[in-house]
């Protein structure tokens, strides 16, 4: 419990230190209206409105379309041009965000950063089974079962056994277990 603790406090103490990086290299950047599939150039996002890519600036784009372009970054593997995208974002407190955020830092190997947003997507929203469920992930990561097994216990409660989230923690826990 003391080590658990001490990482949230690193990790809520490192927030402030995260400004946005530059974009990195790599290329495409989905988030299109065509359910993700439109590919922009590197640097640039699908904006919903103008139906167009357009390079990412502060203001420029609403919300949602920075969380899309930001989600389906993450999802490419291409981190540090996720959080470049999703730092722009207007609502710097949306659990959506916070969430891709931590998924982001928490894959480019910045654990305890990754740590520190989603604990602060849960603060805001402590229904929020995905980010419970990244979280355990993180927990298993840095070798702490017993936290990822309490957030499989709080997706439960929520949702029940039957739900992605659920069984995506489950089997992770199952194969650290084995491990």
């Amino acid at each position: 419990m003391r080590r658990r603790l001490l990482i949230y406090a690193m990790a809520i103490a490192a927030l402030p230190l995260i400004a946005a990086p530059a974009f990195s290299a790599g290329e495409g950047g989905g988030g299109g209206s065509d359910g993700g599939q439109t590919q922009c150039k590197k640097g640039a996002v699908w904006d919903k409105k103008q139906k167009k890519c357009v390079s990412p600036k502060q203001g420029m784009l609403d919300d949602d379309s920075i969380y899309d372009a930001g989600r389906a970054l993450a999802m490419d593997g291409r981190y540090d041009e996720a959080i470049a995208v999703l730092s722009l974002a207007a609502n710097k407190q949306d659990p959506r965000i916070l969430n891709y955020l931590g998924y982001s830092h928490r894959h480019s190997g910045r654990i305890t950063v990754g740590l520190g947003y989603y604990e602060e997507a849960l603060r805001i929203d402590p229904n929020y089974t995905l980010v419970r469920e990244y979280l355990g992930e993180a927990h298993l990561q840095i070798g702490d079962l017993a936290g990822a097994q309490e957030q499989l216990r709080e997706i439960e409660k929520r949702t029940g056994k039957g739900s992605r989230e659920y069984g995506m923690l489950s089997e992770q826990i199952d194969h650290f277990m084995r491990s």
